[in-house]
């Protein structure tokens, strides 16, 4: 089971990057769950959501600690670091997150998402790139399979582009472990 948690502001595609491992997880065979919460902006406000992925029965959809933690913004970071398991993941946006020590009881990779969506003109895409750095530094689900996975949710909702592969490409083969 892992118990995940992905958190920035508004509008850099938290809540949908959730949706999208949930839906990838689910076709794996896995057992998902997926709560949200977010301020009441429209955009720029913060955003996080809870991921649950298990091969058992979930029993609760909200983490008490965290396996996985995506952080795309600093007040982010700040606000969940203390929620990570020891022996965890931290998956960091360093575009948006200070460069720091950082805690010794977890597993740390770093990866500039806003800068390299923005150098493949997919400046939305952001969200990918973190994600591809998260499959990189968990295995949580198969690189190949979660690729393949990415191309069929953007396709189900009309509007796929190679530029999203290339994202969650760079993501996970640029993530660095710290």
């Amino acid at each position: 089971m892992a118990d995940i948690i992905l958190a920035g502001f508004g509008g850099q595609g938290i809540l949908t990057a959730g949706k999208i491992l949930i839906d990838i997880a689910a076709r794996d065979g896995k057992n998902v769950s997926w709560t949200s919460s977010y301020g009441a902006e429209m955009r720029g406000g913060t955003a996080s959501c809870s991921v649950v992925v298990s091969d058992e029965e979930i029993g609760s959809p909200y983490p008490t600690k965290l396996d996985i933690l995506v952080v795309m913004n600093e007040p982010s970071y700040e606000k969940f670091i203390g929620d990570v398991r020891d022996g965890g993941y931290v998956i960091v946006n360093s575009s948006l997150v200070e460069e720091r020590e950082y805690p010794k009881n977890v597993k740390v990779f770093t990866i500039d998402a806003t800068s390299q969506a923005s150098s493949l003109e997919n400046s939305r895409a952001a969200n990918l790139v973190m994600l591809g750095a998260m499959m990189k530094a968990t295995g949580l689900i198969d690189p190949e399979k979660f690729g393949k996975g990415l191309n069929e949710y953007f396709e189900k909702k009309g509007f796929n582009s190679p530029k999203n592969l290339e994202c969650y490409n760079i993501g996970y083969t640029q993530a660095t472990a710290r």
